[in-house]
């Protein structure tokens, strides 16, 4: 079952939103809106700027059609194209919140404050997400790639909220989240790279490769130490066995002793004779 269903893999639609997850739709729509048209952008951003007059009452009023001029009908046009974007990239649920909207800007803003809240909501968003990040570090037995997963599942989330960090502080961020064991790395990074430039890629790499180095250091411990107790295990074994034949011969000697004692004990008895019984056994 396609795990991606209701959602357009088609480059040519925009992604849709099934009213979960908004600030991943929102900027998989931004890129894609940017993508068709820079101005289309600008104008969900900023505003259209639709026609309007100005009543002898000072009213400010939508400028009738009849009285369009051809700059006048581009920004029309351009409006009712960002609209049409953003209705084919939605559900029922939202369209019907946003359908009396005018222009597209009305429409996305309107996104937002369902989605992510008012500013102050937004405000109180971002002060909870850079907590996160500050506190930020890496698990117990977490591996490079799940740490990095969760610290730009907060970057994603900040920057959806337009809070952003610098590459270089990003990177600075991971080095000091990793734990004591991986000092010595960091220290080589830091000699050999500058922090300023340095890409998160290229530290997630080179991350992964040591962590690749360290586990394969582990494992030839690991076995190093049970070679070690089968080792000893079969030393073990051997002393016992060398033991075992020490007893064995121990009992033989004891009874040709005893055999040899009762053999002296008989002669004596019978004037240096030995005795005939014990001869015919023995």
């Amino acid at each position: 079952m396609n795990s991606n269903i209701g959602e357009s893999q088609n480059i040519s639609k925009p992604p849709y939103f099934d009213g979960n997850n908004y600030s991943h739709w929102k900027a998989k729509m931004t890129i894609f809106i940017q993508s068709l048209d820079y101005n289309l952008w600008d104008l969900i951003v900023d505003g259209p700027n639709l026609p309007t007059i100005t009543l002898e009452n000072g009213d400010v009023v939508s400028k009738p059609r009849n009285l369009y001029d051809d700059n006048d009908g581009k920004r029309v046009q351009i409006n009712a194209k960002a609209k049409h974007i953003i209705i084919c990239a939605i559900n029922s649920n939202d369209f019907n919140r946003i359908s009396s909207c005018v222009s597209a800007k009305e429409m996305w803003d309107r996104l937002e404050v369902t989605y992510e809240g008012t500013n102050q909501v937004k405000e109180a968003k971002v002060s909870m997400l850079v907590h996160e990040y500050e506190k930020f570090t890496m698990n117990e037995k977490e591996d490079i790639k799940s740490m990095f997963s969760r610290f730009t599942n907060i970057i994603n989330a900040l920057q959806a909220l337009d809070k952003t960090y610098s590459k270089s502080e990003m990177v600075r961020k991971i080095l000091r989240c990793l734990p004591r064991s991986w000092m010595p790395k960091v220290t080589a990074i830091e000699e050999a790279k500058n922090l300023n430039v340095l890409a998160l890629e290229d530290l997630l790499g080179s991350l992964m490769t040591h962590e690749l180095s360290m586990q394969k250091k582990d494992d030839d411990e690991e076995k190093d130490k049970k070679n070690k107790k089968i080792v000893a295990l079969k030393s073990s074994q051997t002393e016992d066995s060398d033991d075992d034949d020490d007893d064995d011969d121990d009992d033989e000697l004891a009874f040709i002793t005893r055999r040899f004692k009762k053999f002296l004990a008989s002669k004596k008895k019978f004037g240096g004779r030995p005795n005939k019984k014990f001869h015919q056994k023995g």
